[in-house]
């Protein structure tokens, strides 16, 4: 069993930072995380890639946030963090992690977040 575990959401001003981590919780030892994303979903909007990072840290981000979020993974690689930066009212969302992990029982499995609520005022 796999649990993603959100936090680091909140309610800041526009140009302010925040960096939500998801930390992978599981019943075993051992696994791997092979890829991470964070995705975005605005209020009445459908839910939006944002940023992709694979086990070999190569990274990709969708142009609205480029150059201002960076995605890292951390703690021996069971953590995922999104590093957000000059923070825009356009931003504001409910933000999930998405992790496919894999472990020697069921092979690669993708994982989601509960979400955390991001809200950026003007």
């Amino acid at each position: 069993q796999v649990q993603l575990v959100e936090s680091g959401g909140g309610l800041v001003q526009a140009g302010e930072s925040l960096r939500p981590s998801c930390e992978c919780a599981a019943s075993v030892n051992w696994f791997i995380i092979n890829t991470a994303a964070w995705y975005r979903q605005a209020p009445g909007k459908e839910r939006e890639l944002l940023a992709t990072i694979t086990s070999r840290g190569r990274t990709d981000y969708v142009d609205s946030v480029q150059g201002r979020f960076t995605i890292s993974l951390e703690s021996a690689k069971k953590a995922v963090a999104l590093q957000m930066n000059s923070l825009k009212p356009e931003d504001t969302g409910v933000y999930y992690c998405n992790s496919n992990i894999w472990k020697p029982a069921t092979g690669s499995v993708d994982y989601w977040g509960q979400g955390t609520q991001v809200t950026v005022s003007s």
